[in-house]
C-alpha cells in the first residue's frame, strides 16, 4: 500500500470520527465483579464510588440468591434502580453467571427449561431496573470450568440455542430488552465473527443484537477485526485486558486495562468507525484485596486514555 493510501484513509476516518476534544462519544461503565460487593462495600457505596471515580454507569449480575436475583421482586429491583439514580449513574446493563450451570444447551432437558425460565426472570430484571441490556449467553458445546459438564455436539448447540433464544424472544420484544449475545472464550460455540452474525440475524429481530467482548477473543484473533464484522449488531460492549505472552487464558489470567496486548486505540477507532455511541464496561472477576477502591479509579483514569480524554 502506498503511503498516499494511508494518508487517505487516515483522513477518511477523521472525517466520519466523532472525536473530540473531550474524546470519544462512548460511555464510561464497570462490571460490579471489580467491586468487593457484598463482602465488604453495600451495592449503595459501589455505585457512589463508581460515580466519584468518573464512570457513567455500572453493570450489575444476577445471582441465585441475594439482594440482586432472580428471586428478587420488582419491588426489590426498582429500589435498586432508585439507588443508582440517587447515586448518579445509570444501570448499563444485566449479566450472569447463572447462563453456565443452567445451560440452555445441556443435554438435561430439565437443566434447559430452567435456564430459560432464569433467563426469562433476567428480561424483567432489566426492565425493572430500567435497562435495555441483557447479556446472553446462548449456549456452550463444552464449558470446561463447569463442575460435570458435558460436551453438545455444535449443531445440537446452535439448535437447542436458537430454540432457547426463540422462546425469550417474545417476552423480550415486549419488555423492551435487547437480548445481547456475547462471544464466550473456551465454550466451542461464536467462535468467529461471520458465525455469530449469522446466527444473531437468523433471528430477524432488531432485539437480537451483540454483546461484543474484547477480551474473551484475544487468545487466538483480534478484537478490531470482529468489530467492523459485527458492525451495528453490536448493542453493548465488555473491555477486557490479556497479555499474548502469559501462557494461560483462563478468568484468572486478565489483567487490568492497558496492561496487556489490545491494541485499545484500533478497537476504539473501529467501534468509533461503526458509529457505536454506547457502554464500554470494564469487567474484572477479582477486587482488590487491599485498598479496593484503587482498582476503581485506576479503571477509570485508564478509560479516559483509551478514549482520548487525557494526552
Amino acid at each position: 500500500m502506498r503511503f498516499g493510501d494511508k494518508l487517505g484513509d487516515r483522513v477518511t476516518f477523521m472525517r466520519n470520527s466523532t472525536r473530540t476534544n473531550r474524546g470519544f462519544e462512548m460511555k464510561k461503565s464497570i462490571n460490579l465483579w471489580a467491586f468487593p460487593y457484598p463482602a465488604k462495600w453495600t451495592l449503595k457505596e459501589c455505585l457512589e464510588i463508581a460515580q466519584d471515580a468518573g464512570f457513567d454507569a455500572v453493570e450489575l449480575n444476577i445471582d441465585l440468591e441475594g439482594e440482586l436475583s432472580v428471586r428478587s421482586s420488582p419491588a426489590q429491583l426498582e429500589e435498586i434502580r432508585r439507588l443508582a439514580e440517587e447515586a448518579g449513574v445509570e444501570i448499563s446493563g444485566v449479566c450472569s453467571f447463572l447462563f453456565w450451570p443452567y445451560s440452555m444447551t445441556s443435554n438435561d432437558g430439565e437443566v434447559r427449561t430452567k435456564g430459560v425460565e432464569m433467563a426469562e426472570s433476567m428480561i424483567e430484571a432489566a426492565a425493572h431496573l430500567g435497562t435495555p441490556n441483557l447479556l446472553v449467553v446462548p449456549g456452550a458445546v463444552f464449558a470446561p470450568w463447569v463442575e460435570k459438564a458435558e460436551p453438545v455436539p455444535p449443531d445440537v448447540c446452535r439448535s437447542r440455542a436458537r430454540e432457547a433464544v426463540s422462546r425469550l424472544l417474545p417476552k423480550a420484544e415486549a419488555a423492551g430488552v435487547y437480548l445481547n449475545i456475547e462471544n464466550i472464550f473456551m465454550n466451542g460455540f461464536l467462535f468467529g465473527p461471520q458465525e455469530m452474525t449469522e446466527f444473531i440475524d437468523s433471528f430477524g429481530s432488531n432485539h437480537v443484537r451483540a454483546h461484543f467482548d474484547t477480551g474473551n477473543i484475544m487468545e487466538y484473533q483480534f478484537p478490531e477485526h470482529w468489530i467492523p464484522i459485527l458492525g451495528e449488531r453490536i448493542q453493548n460492549v465488555h473491555l477486557k485486558e490479556w497479555d499474548r505472552q502469559s501462557g494461560s487464558f483462563n478468568l484468572h489470567a486478565f489483567r487490568t486495562l492497558l496492561d496487556g496486548s489490545t491494541n485499545w486505540p484500533a478497537v476504539i477507532g473501529e467501534l468509533d468507525r461503526i458509529g457505536y455511541r454506547g457502554y464500554l464496561t470494564f469487567e474484572y472477576f477479582h477486587p482488590f484485596q487491599h485498598y479496593p477502591e484503587a482498582l476503581i479509579y485506576q479503571t477509570s483514569d485508564a478509560l479516559d486514555w483509551i478514549l482520548g480524554r487525557k494526552s
